[in-house]
């Protein structure tokens, strides 16, 4: 299993943060390993939101197919991972030291087939490769706020 975990201050609140995190079709404004995302019903927000995202990473290319699991505007949104990669993820916002300021973790733990590399894939393509990518994701997330 991959155990993956990026984190970033963000200049603004909880609040303004769940404001631009909080529609999940806008993601791939900010994600640059989401290509699209596709609701698979009306449900837009909430647990029990289900949608697909085409991902791609490299020359992977993958659906990834994704539930919310936890929904607490402002603090939580948690998700998992049903597709060809599985596993349980979660955004967390919490107020930082510096005042009307956030911080914003990214924490996933995710299962690669054997055809990804199984366990080796979880290191190298999790901690080693996704962990990059989504630094560079939060950056993009970080620079909406500037």
């Amino acid at each position: 299993m991959a155990r993956i975990t990026v984190s970033i201050e963000l200049p603004a609140t909880p609040a303004r943060v769940w404001e631009v995190v909080e529609p999940i079709e806008e993601h791939t404004q900010w994600m640059a390993d989401a290509v699209a995302i596709r609701f698979v019903n009306e449900q837009r927000r909430g647990v029990g939101t289900k949608f697909l995202c085409d991902t791609k990473v490299g020359p992977i290319r993958l659906t990834d197919h994704m539930e919310i699991t936890a929904w607490e505007p402002e603090r939580l949104m948690g998700v998992t991972h049903t597709g060809v990669v599985t596993g349980t993820g979660q955004f967390t916002i919490e107020p930082s030291a510096t005042a009307g300021h956030s911080n914003f973790t990214w924490s996933e733990e995710l299962h690669f087939p054997w055809w990804l590399g199984g366990a080796i894939g979880e290191v190298v393509g999790g901690s080693l490769v996704m962990k990059t990518i989504w630094r560079r994701n939060l950056k993009k997330l970080r620079a909406l706020f500037l």
